[in-house]
C-alpha cells in the first residue's frame, strides 16, 4: 500500500511540474505568434480546401519534401555487373552482383582474394 502512496505522490508531484512549464510556455510571446500562424494555416487550408500534402507540394514543387516522406518516387540505383567465377579445381561455376555471396566468400577465405579474382571469366550489365 505504500508503494502506492510513494508512486501517487511522485505523479501528483510530475503534474505539478507539468503545470508551472505549461504557465511558463503560454505566457511565451514565441508561441503565441506560432499558435495564431498555425490557426490562421489551418483556417486558410479550410477555405481553398487545401490538405497539409497540398501546401507542401505547393511550396515545394521540386518534391523534395515528398521523397524525404518515404514517396514512392524514388532514385534507382544502378543495377551492378554481373560477375561470374569458376573455380579451376571444381569447376563449380558463381554468377553474383556483389561481393557478398556465400560461395564466393568461402573460396576466397580458403584461396585468398587475389586467386579468386584470377578466376572471374567474364562480366555482364
Amino acid at each position: 500500500m505504500s508503494s502506492l502512496i510513494t508512486k501517487y505522490t511522485a505523479m501528483e508531484q510530475q503534474l505539478q511540474h507539468l503545470k508551472e512549464e505549461m504557465a511558463k510556455l503560454e505566457s511565451d510571446q514565441r508561441l503565441q505568434r506560432e499558435l495564431e500562424f498555425k490557426d490562421k494555416l489551418v483556417s486558410l487550408m479550410k477555405e481553398f480546401d487545401k490538405s497539409a500534402a497540398d501546401v507542401f507540394a505547393l511550396l515545394d514543387p521540386s518534391g523534395a519534401a515528398s521523397n524525404k516522406s518515404g514517396s514512392k518516387r524514388q532514385t534507382q540505383r544502378r543495377k551492378r555487373k554481373l560477375k561470374v567465377y569458376k573455380n579451376p579445381n571444381t569447376g563449380e561455376v558463381v554468377e553474383t552482383r556483389g561481393g557478398n555471396q556465400k560461395t564466393l566468400k568461402a573460396w576466397k577465405e580458403e584461396f585468398g582474394d587475389e586467386t579468386v579474382e584470377s578466376w572471374l571469366v567474364r562480366v555482364e550489365d
